[in-house]
């Protein structure tokens, strides 16, 4: 990752922190862009990025990062589409605006940011997007309707991206099953937190999927299960 640029999304929260860290530790030069406001500081290594307040689901807003990329960098070698949200709610008792909304945080966000990052990543020689899917949208769990469907639209978006850019840049995605955050612990209080995934372990695969040693590999969905 010596001196390559990349851009990882949703990068103030849990995993999108570990997987800015873990490019910046192998010399990368990495964009951090969230929706939420940028934090007053960032121990991060290299050279760094920081946008915050940035709307993806704008695609102006989306093409707004790139350019800054690119002004700041003079390139563009991976995406990292890790922004993204859930909700809880059964089919039956939930609000429809939970569809529209997980469509737009999930589906929408991955496809402006890719969408605008495509010729820089194509002038590249080696360009990579990496779009966090999830185990959950293989199949879909009770209450998990709304956020298995948005993120089997990631799924097909990675797989359609894939075909549409071959030979110019590779696309990928993970799909974890748990990962261990915070917030998933604080929401499942009794589950086992060593059988999911770590942020840590879930970076690794991202960054080999972002490396040169994954060249032969575009439009795979790859299981990150840990030992759930």
């Amino acid at each position: 990752m010596q001196g390559k640029a990349v851009i990882v999304t949703g990068a103030f929260g849990a995993l999108g922190k570990v997987v800015a860290k873990a490019f910046g530790d192998r010399g990368a030069k990495v964009a951090l862009v969230d929706k939420a406001p940028a934090p007053a500081s960032l121990d991060l290594p290299g050279e760094t990025l920081v946008l915050g307040g940035v709307d993806l689901t704008k695609a102006d807003e989306a093409r707004g990062v790139v350019e800054q990329v690119l002004a700041r960098f003079g390139s563009l070698d991976v995406l990292v589409n890790v922004a993204g949200g859930f909700r809880w709610e059964t089919v039956a008792e939930g609000d429809p605006a939970t569809w529209d909304l997980l469509y737009h945080l999930n589906v929408v966000t991955a496809a402006n940011m890719s969408r605008a990052a495509i010729r820089a990543l194509s002038a590249s020689g080696a360009g990579r997007i990496v779009n966090v899917g999830a185990g959950g949208a293989v199949k879909a769990a009770a209450g998990m309707g709304a956020y298995a469907a948005s993120k089997a639209g990631v799924h097909r978006l990675t797989e359609a991206l894939a075909e549409e850019l071959k030979g110019r840049v590779n696309v990928n995605a993970v799909l974890p099953s748990i990962i261990d955050t915070p917030q998933n612990r604080a929401d499942m209080p009794k589950a086992d937190f060593g059988a999911w995934v770590s942020p840590q372990d879930l970076a690794a695969v991202i960054l080999f999927l972002a490396s040169d040693e994954a060249r032969a590999v575009t439009g795979a969905l790859v299981p990150v299960n840990g030992r759930v």
